[in-house]
């Protein structure tokens, strides 16, 4: 496999998206998905399920609203749906429990919130076992600084401020869906029959919210399905821009199939697997002027979610280091996510990463077989792919 897959990697806005210039990217995970192993109908499901994330989040976008909302919104869609490695379709860990990460990260404080500390601009979670939607989480943590001053909390601590902010919990047992159980299983090596992880007895308040997969299928009366990754070590992901120029990175999880317990991955590690940013362009007058003549803002800017094998994004501190080859070396998003990207693959890491320059610029690279992926502008229509060699296309 060569070392990079573009995967329609760059978007440029149009002149008739200068005013006003918001978008969203998302994915749902990038390593796993093969192409000859799967069904029209599988990836259709997929995919709508991506136009449905995306959709969400335009919404809030389309209205003014912040480009924080907006992510958590889209990412939401992809907790509550089965088909993805976040809350309601999460792995499982070696001692067959879940424990959810969740991150939120803005390039500059939500203009709601003019009062917050520009030096704050993100939150994290790791080792959530029971908060419905973990973005719901990293959203309330980052919005209240007094209960949670630190950039990552862990755990029960976490949760319970989240429950004193509203934040929903759920029993354990909202998690467990039978496909990832049975993966469990079988990279374990046990048998996957009978399956004795109890199912779960849902509240109905709950299954109004929760994505049913059949809907998103042809087949109103499938009530099985499977999962297009196997043994999944992706997250879900989105980055947002909004008109105000403010760029926001969430990123959930459930981790790696069948992880260590307690093991913490890149998707609450800032800098690794998440990153927002501005920063005022440096250089002297020819430079500038130069700069103004190629349409470049004063201020330079990037949001960023990874997905893949972690540990590698970790090592690297991927998402940080695209931002600073953007700042220092003046490369495009476009070349920034290239390249570091291409460097993951040399160290044998899989994956992909989205990210959104301050000019509205998207970028979706990839160096495997897929990434579960889409974007939206302000025309509204949803574009989607999943594998390597796909163009974004309408559902």
């Amino acid at each position: 496999m060569p070392a990079s897959k573009n995967g329609n990697s760059t978007f440029k806005p149009s002149k008739k998206f200068a005013e006003p210039n918001y978008v969203l990217v998302i994915h749902g995970g990038a390593g796993t998905m093969v192409r000859d192993d799967s069904t029209p109908e599988q990836r259709a499901m997929y995919r709508a399920a991506l136009s449905r994330a995306l959709k969400a989040g335009y919404e809030v976008l389309k209205g003014g609203g912040e480009a924080m909302d907006a992510a958590v919104e889209a990412v939401s869609v992809m907790e509550d749906c089965p088909l993805f490695n976040s809350g309601h379709g999460a792995v499982f860990n070696v001692a067959g429990k879940i424990e959810l990460e969740t991150s939120l990260m803005v390039s500059k404080p939500p203009a709601s919130h003019p009062a917050m500390s520009s030096s704050r601009r993100g939150s994290s979670a790791t080792l959530i076992t029971r908060t419905r939607n973990p973005s719901h989480l990293a959203r309330a943590l980052y919005l209240a600084p007094q209960l949670a001053p630190h950039p990552m909390l862990s755990g029960a601590a976490a949760e319970a401020i989240g429950v004193s902010l509203g934040v929903r919990q759920v029993d354990p047992s909202y998690f467990w869906t039978e496909a990832r159980w049975r993966e469990h299983r079988r990279g374990l090596g046990l048998p996957e029959d009978p399956v004795e992880y109890p199912r779960p007895e849902i509240p109905d308040d709950t299954n109004s919210e929760t994505t049913d997969v059949a809907s998103l299928s042809d087949d109103k009366d499938k009530e099985t399905w499977e999962p297009l990754d196997l043994m999944p070590t992706g997250t879900v992901g989105a980055v947002a821009l909004d008109i105000r120029g403010c760029i926001a990175a969430v990123t959930s999880t459930g981790g790696r199939t069948n992880k260590l317990v307690g093991r913490i991955g890149d998707t609450p590690v800032m800098g690794c697997g998440f990153w927002a940013e501005e920063w005022e362009r440096d250089g002297g007058l020819v430079k500038r002027t130069w700069d103004r003549l190629r349409g470049k803002s004063k201020y330079g800017g990037v949001g960023v979610s990874g997905t893949g094998d972690g540990d590698y994004y970790i090592r690297r501190a991927a998402a940080s280091n695209i931002a600073r080859r953007m700042q220092y070396l003046d490369e495009s998003v476009d070349e920034a996510t290239q390249s570091v990207v291409n460097d993951l693959f040399k160290e044998g890491g899989l994956g992909g990463v989205i990210a959104v320059d301050r000019d509205g610029n998207v970028a979706l690279p990839l160096n495997c077989s897929g990434m579960y992926r889409g974007v939206i502008r302000p025309d509204g229509v949803p574009l989607t792919a999943i594998f390597f060699d796909e163009q974004l296309t309408e559902l």
